[in-house]
């Protein structure tokens, strides 16, 4: 598999990267986790816009699906007409929210151009990945993704605060990107986001091979982070960054 980060600021978009979007490939096919504010124009760097196959939403905060709107946009008005539909997995309510979002009816909204699915805990194929969904531990309903191919596997968080589903998910996993938004010690809230200690945790809990920290605001130190959950984790740590690619 191939990961590539094509945003991971966390909560709003930063100077240097758009909100969560990451697009992993195999054999030809092409997922996208999440489409968070901006990161349309910066897929466009790695793949085609008509070249995804599939779209995965965490959960329905705008820094994580917005750009739907905009994806429904170049799909729905495309000069050679609009591609065949495209799967769009997310909770439930996903195509009334995006409707609602761009401002127009809720029948038919997207329903033209994009398949909904709703996603539950469990699995199910999507091309050649097997793909197992948890629900995690944020205001909404929120899920965490594991994809796995070819004996091969990695975990995306989405947000969440702290998940014993989530260390399950991750358990064993070769690479587990994993949500850091807020300061150890600084961030009180509670089952909102992970620290960057507390991701470490998950991560050694897991038992993760290599721990990826994301979805870092714009107003926190990343390599704070990063410390402190290289503190609480005893294999390789780094911080995601936009343009960052990863073979799993």
């Amino acid at each position: 598999m191939k990961l590539t980060v094509v945003g991971c600021s966390g909560s709003f978009p930063a100077a240097d990267s758009p909100c969560s979007s990451y697009l992993v490939e195999a054999e030809g096919y092409r997922v996208v986790l999440d489409l968070g504010n901006g990161a349309l124009g910066a897929l466009q760097k790695y793949t085609g816009l008509y070249d995804v196959d599939a779209v995965l939403l965490s959960h329905l905060h705008a820094d994580h699906c917005v750009d739907l709107c905009a994806y429904w946009v170049a799909r729905n008005y495309r000069a050679e007409g609009c591609p065949e539909l495209l799967p769009v997995y997310g909770p439930a309510g996903t195509a009334e929210r995006l409707a609602r979002a761009y401002d127009m009816p809720e029948n038919p909204g997207m329903k033209e151009v994009f398949e909904f699915r709703t996603l539950t805990p469990g699995g199910f194929r999507l091309g050649p990945f097997r793909i197992d969904v948890a629900q995690v531990n944020h205001p909404v309903d929120a899920f965490a993704f594991r994809l796995e191919h070819d004996g091969r596997s990695l975990v995306y968080s989405g947000d969440t605060g702290e998940s014993a589903e989530l260390v399950e998910l991750a358990r064993d996993t070769d690479l587990f990107l994993c949500e850091a938004a807020y300061i150890d010690g600084r961030d009180t809230y509670q089952a909102v986001h992970l620290n960057g200690r507390e991701a470490g945790e998950h991560a050694a809990a897991a038992r993760a091979r290599r721990l990826v920290l994301t979805h870092i605001p714009p107003w926190t130190d990343a390599e704070h982070n990063r410390r402190d959950a290289a503190a609480a984790y005893p294999g390789p740590v780094e911080v995601a960054r936009a343009g960052a690619v990863y073979e799993v």
